[in-house]
């Protein structure tokens, strides 16, 4: 199947992004980021070193026969592979997305498996797929009996992190997991790529995309991770900052915070490193809208004032008879 809104491609991409930091005290080398995400024997693990340590798991598919979430009651069934993936940035930061592209029409009755296994990642709708209704419960959230996108997220972050041989358990910093939640629709004609970014009341991410016509689901995907990611350390350099007392006593509270914060996260802040050209549009509206990087090197700055406030205090404390 062809890129986004193109003739034979996708009317419609959906997916969900899962970001947690990887259960173990360092930070693992290449070698092991390879092992982690090796989902499957019959295809690599896709690795660059510039201008990070980015891994990329190959697809997991799972088949699906179910009722597609819509906005106002519609049933509409699709029959297929959700595809699924997991991404290690710095051998730090863990991500799993699953995601489907849907056709906007599909044959009028249940075709046998092997219809839709030659098509992966992709759920065919039993008739016609009723788009924004489809965009707007899926954004929302499922009901008993529809598809649950997380849930297979969710399931492949599970099996990554029970992989005990690799993994410590002994985190550097607790800290809470985020799931980004998002929609494709092709963009008009001559229309640069867009998002709506809203966070619901239960902390959910939400992102409503327009993209170019042609966009590969793949790289919508990539998109919605590098969101992901960077909304995640944002969230949690915040949260690990507030309330935070420098001087309530001798300092070492604040150190424990602090320093993993240097270690493991402040270097990991690298927006649109891997985002292709004709997306980065996206990132400008979310940086006039809600200011991310002005927000990011804020805190950034303020975690290296209280190191130095803390050596200081410190070394004065020495000083004095």
């Amino acid at each position: 199947m062809t890129g986004l809104g193109t003739t034979g491609g996708p009317a419609l991409v959906c997916g969900e992004v899962r970001t947690c930091l990887l259960p173990t005290r360092d930070a693992v080398d290449e070698r092991t980021a390879v092992e982690l995400l090796r989902l499957r024997a019959d295809e690599r693990v896709r690795v660059s070193r510039h201008p990070n340590r980015h891994a990329v798991s190959p697809d997991v598919l799972t088949g699906v026969d179910c009722l597609l979430p819509t906005a106002n009651g519609t049933r509409v069934r699709a029959v297929g592979t959700v595809a699924a993936r997991a991404v290690l940035v710095e051998g730090r930061v863990l991500q799993s997305t699953a995601y489907f592209r849907a056709p906007a029409k599909g044959p009028d009755r249940r075709q046998p498996w092997g219809y839709y296994l030659v098509r992966p990642g992709t759920l065919v709708p039993v008739g016609r797929l009723a788009e924004k209704p489809v965009t707007e419960g899926f954004l929302t959230g499922h009901r008993s009996g529809e598809l649950d996108i997380g849930s297979v997220a969710e399931s492949l972050l599970a099996r990554i992190s029970r992989r005990h041989r690799f993994l410590d358990y002994d985190t550097p910093l607790t800290t809470a997991d985020t799931a980004l939640r998002w929609t494709a629709a092709p963009a008009d004609d001559g229309e640069a790529a867009s998002l709506r970014f809203t966070k619901a009341d239960d902390g959910l991410r939400i992102v409503e995309l327009r993209l170019p016509r042609g966009t590969a689901p793949d790289v919508a995907a990539g998109l919605c991770e590098d969101l992901a990611l960077h909304d995640w350390l944002l969230s949690t350099v915040n949260d690990k900052l507030d309330g935070l007392r420098v001087g309530a006593d001798d300092g070492t509270a604040a150190l424990k915070v602090l320093r993993p914060l240097v270690d493991h996260l402040l270097h990991l802040w690298m927006p649109q490193a891997r985002v292709d050209r004709a997306l980065r549009t996206t990132w400008a509206e979310l940086e006039e809208d809600a200011g991310y990087s002005r927000q990011w090197h804020t805190l950034a700055q303020r975690v290296r004032d209280q190191l130095t406030l803390l050596h200081l205090t410190r070394r004065d404390a020495l000083a004095t008879p």
